[in-house]
């Protein structure tokens, strides 16, 4: 009998195999033969075929733009960021509710009493993975030995070190290196490819063992640790960046430790992150999201028309058709204060904007309080100066700043020796890609034609993709190949003025309008070092106004906040973050909700 049991085991294997080629899924019955020590026996066989496995719970979306890195020493762009958020742990994060920093590799901290050193307490059963696009599988990481690799206080050590090393390129070096003991006497040394060791070695990082981290500042900034939960402080796997060079942040090359892993990245087409089963459990989040698929489409107005269709889980919501919108689906409409303030910037090293009283003609020459009625549709608040409410050390909205004045305006240009805007020359003025910006921009061509008498020919516009509009307003680009004017906009890394005003336009930064130094800068140290306080909320209020009042520098007119409608389908609940990008990992969708809308 042991080998007539084999034999329909065996049988109904095959019998289930059979049904499931054939599409399965109902209940059939089969006559099989099987031969006995009795004889020839047929068996009729009831088999159920298994079920067709459970569809991932997915996130559609879209984008404008591709991502710029998924390096986060090189990060400083919010789609950048918002991937390295989901694909690599940080030291600490932010609590989304109350924005209080809360673990995430760092378990618990101390201070020293004198500010100058902060101890970490790593875990180190976060494991280093490899995810296969071509097989969808992932596997933990091993060395050369066999051994399963953890991230550990060292690869923190080996993170920031690179943040440090000029030759890594990343924006946000300049905003760590004035805090961290020796990370600018690396990140500005004369000859950046023959740094001597023993200065690397002096970088005040380490890790005593692998659970330990232990990061000395030049001086005791009291908003030091809202800044640990950032992209440029992350562990970074070491195996794979000396492996692959810059392609170690490729689908197939790239290791990760974060919630999600990088399946696919098409440039300008797709990307797509799949869930890490290797996670550990506490630290998977609150959200049931699997995979995230992102398509590039050419502009918003496309990515709505995908949302109305169910296609899309979240959108941007057109101009032409906010209002509409708000009116049709009322339900699926968030407005959500980012603090992110978006301004007109100039280049002050390229005429005519080398002139302060040109610079500051063409803020007083704008009407924020229209531009946002208007254009914005009301999405947003008008702003005069840099940081936002909410900002330590923010001065009150309405205060601080040049309003809109177009007869100090037209003082002013006049003043530079253009009367009427007579004898102006033609200057550019770019802007991001997309219906929205071109809105933006041809309101700011206008009124300082309106305003200023400037033909609008004089202001010729541009638009370029964002990673390219980036790249040519980068410090290190040349002057003639920098546009006169452009677009951008700063959303919070951490909740301090050092990160508008210190980080922004610090002369000694990556400073994008190519600033002199001056006594404004000296103010920026001396506030960034100030222990009391109160006395900082001064210097910042005189920082602001040497930039942005009435005899200010201007290196850039802030324009207003955002406060934006976006549409989101009733089945996806998330929490936008204020700071570093979206936890996707803390995303919940009603999955039969989206499928049936689908249907």
């Amino acid at each position: 009998m042991r080998a007539k049991s084999f034999t329909i085991v065996a049988l109904l294997v095959v019998a289930s195999m059979l049904l499931a080629a054939c599409g399965g899924g109902a209940v059939e019955t089969v006559v099989v033969t099987v031969e006995t020590e009795g004889g020839v026996e047929e068996v009729v066989v009831t088999a159920t075929p298994e079920p067709a496995a459970a569809e991932p719970i997915t996130f559609d979306g879209y984008s404008t733009t591709d991502i710029p890195t998924a390096d986060p020493q090189i990060a400083e762009d919010v789609v950048s960021i918002t991937y390295i958020e989901n694909l690599f742990v940080h030291l600490t994060n932010y609590d989304l509710e109350t924005a209080d920093i809360v673990p995430e590799a760092a378990t618990s901290w101390d201070a020293s009493d004198d500010g100058l050193t902060y101890t970490f307490t790593i875990r180190t059963d976060i494991p280093w993975v490899y995810h296969n696009p071509a097989t969808g599988e992932t596997t933990q990481v091993l060395d050369d030995e066999g051994n399963p690799l953890f991230v550990t206080a060292g690869d923190f050590v080996y993170g920031i070190r690179r943040a440090c090393d000029a030759n890594t390129g990343g924006y946000y070096s300049s905003v760590v290196a004035p805090l961290i003991k020796g990370c600018s006497d690396v990140l500005n040394f004369e000859d950046p490819d023959n740094v001597p060791a023993e200065l690397v070695e002096a970088i005040g990082v380490s890790a005593p063992d692998d659970g330990t981290l232990v990061i000395e500042l030049e001086f005791p900034a009291s908003y030091f640790l809202s800044m640990t939960p950032m992209w440029t402080l992350a562990a970074v796997p070491a195996p794979a960046i000396e492996n692959f060079g810059t392609d170690w942040i490729e689908a197939g090359n790239i290791i990760t430790n974060g919630r999600y892993v990088l399946h696919e990245w098409v440039r300008n087409v797709r990307r797509t992150l799949w869930r890490n089963p290797l996670m550990p459990a506490d630290m998977q989040g609150t959200g049931n999201i699997e995979r995230f698929v992102v398509n590039v489409v050419p502009d918003t107005s496309t990515g709505y028309s995908l949302w109305l269709n169910n296609d899309v889980d979240t959108s941007g919501i057109p101009d032409a058709e906010l209002q509409a919108h708000l009116e049709q689906f009322p339900d699926e409409t968030d407005q959500i204060p980012d603090l992110a303030v978006f301004y007109i910037a100039f280049r002050m090293t390229k005429a005519p904007f080398d002139d302060a009283r040109v610079r500051r003609a063409f803020s007083a020459a704008f009407d924020r309080e229209t531009f946002v009625a208007t254009v914005r549709q009301g999405q947003g608040l008008p702003m005069i100066h840099f940081a936002p409410p909410g900002i330590f050390g923010a001065p009150p909205i309405d205060e601080v700043g040049i309003e809109f004045d177009p007869e100090f305006a037209a003082e002013q240009l006049a003043e530079a020796g253009y009367p009427n805007c007579e004898g102006f020359p033609q200057v550019t003025l770019l802007g991001y890609s997309g219906q929205s910006t071109l809105n933006w921009i041809e309101f700011a061509q206008d009124q300082w034609s309106t305003n200023l008498g400037c033909d609008p020919s004089l202001i010729q516009i541009e638009q370029q993709p964002f990673s390219e509009l980036l790249a040519a307003t980068a410090a290190s680009t040349p002057d003639e190949d920098a546009p006169h004017m452009w677009t951008l906009g700063w959303g919070p890394d951490y909740a301090d003025e050092n990160n508008w005003v210190g980080d922004v336009l610090w002369c000694e930064g990556e400073n994008r309008s190519i600033r002199t130094c001056n006594e404004i800068d000296d103010l920026i140290v001396e506030a960034r070092q100030e222990p009391d306080q109160a006395r900082r909320i001064e210097l910042y209020r005189e920082i602001e106004e040497q930039f942005f009042g009435y005899e200010g520098e201007v290196p850039f007119f802030p324009i207003f906040v955002r406060i934006a409608f976006t549409a989101r389908h009733t089945w996806l609940d998330r929490v936008p973050a204020l700071f570093g990008g979206d936890q996707y990992y803390n995303w919940t969708m009603d999955w039969d909700a989206k499928l049936a809308a689908q249907e």
